[in-house]
């Protein structure tokens, strides 16, 4: 669950560059159906699919949590003589699947996450070279996983970029729950750039991506939202609670000694804004840098609620 988790696939729009592979991988097998299917902890949930609908199923009910239970393709040839599949809904019911070939979707580190499958209402007999070019395909759509959380993560301060972390509040802004959004800011961080170097500059913010990470709770986010900006979404968190916790991130960041540079400290500026209801993204974004830019022209090195 934790490898599949690290994509953060789950429950997300249809993305043309999986579609494209189903569809691809459908032509090839002259199947009536193919899918990227993703295997969580109750349910099989569908990132792309040709001829059948895009949605979700019982884990048990499935072929794809068999598949992901070998280390090989698994290939049904009549899914109603094998006591395995034969009392699944999809094999007794309107859909009517009889043959089955998938391959797990096995990530880097040695977890399968999921399967590439093709199945028909028709009996069929998968021969070993099929079984063999399914395989290149799943190697392919964890490398396209793989691709795409490279896109989600800033390399520098391993956050998410900024395109990743504007979807989070998008996703937050759509639950209706209480939800804070920082906005914090190294001081003078241009003055490091020039007295020190880029390199000096890299370091500090690996310093305060380390101390963000090391005041935050699981289901938080923290995301680069340009240079030396950053923000983070506190879910469940409302403007007060959250206020407490920039200082206690803008304390300790303070505290420490940064052997970096110079007189060893580095302080930040933070602005905090509770969403209100029916505030749009942008509104939200600027509400907080508004709260960010007060704290930064009323001295910096200090926490700015919104009004």
């Amino acid at each position: 669950m934790a490898a599949l988790r690290r994509y953060e696939i789950l429950d997300t729009e249809p993305e043309q560059e999986f579609d494209d592979i189903v569809s691809l991988v459908k032509s090839i097998f002259h199947t009536r159906y193919a899918s990227i299917t993703l295997i969580d902890i109750d349910r099989q949930w569908n990132k792309a699919t040709a001829g059948a609908e895009r949605r979700e199923y019982p884990r048990r009910q499935t072929f794809c949590d068999h598949t992901i239970r070998g280390s090989g393709p698994m290939a049904i040839s009549n899914a109603l003589h094998d006591s395995r599949f034969q009392h699944l809904d999809a094999v007794t019911g309107d859909a009517s699947i009889r043959s089955y070939l998938g391959v797990p979707l096995t990530s880097p580190d040695g977890y399968n996450i999921g399967a590439i499958c093709v199945f028909d209402t028709e009996m069929r007999e998968f021969s070993e070279a099929e079984k063999a070019v399914l395989q290149n395909f799943s190697k392919v759509v964890i490398s396209q996983l793989e691709l795409r959380l490279i896109a989600r993560q800033d390399s520098l301060t391993g956050s998410l970029t900024r395109r990743a972390f504007l979807e989070r509040l998008d996703r937050e802004i759509a639950t209706g729950a209480t939800a804070t959004l920082l906005m914090l800011d190294v001081d003078h961080f241009k003055a490091v750039n020039d007295t020190y170097g880029h390199s000096t500059g890299d370091e500090v913010l690996k310093a305060v991506a380390t101390t963000a990470r090391r005041n935050l709770r699981r289901g938080d986010s923290f995301g680069r939202l340009g240079g030396e900006e950053f923000g983070i979404l506190l879910s469940g968190t409302d403007g007060a609670d959250a206020l407490h916790l920039a200082e206690r991130l803008r304390s300790d960041l303070a505290g420490r000694r940064h052997a970096m540079i110079d007189n060893g400290v580095v302080t930040l500026s933070l602005g905090v804004a509770e969403h209100r209801p029916g505030e749009t993204r942008d509104e939200w974004l600027l509400r907080a840098d508004q709260a960010l830019y007060a704290a930064k022209s009323s001295g910096r090195n200090r926490s700015v609620l919104a009004r």
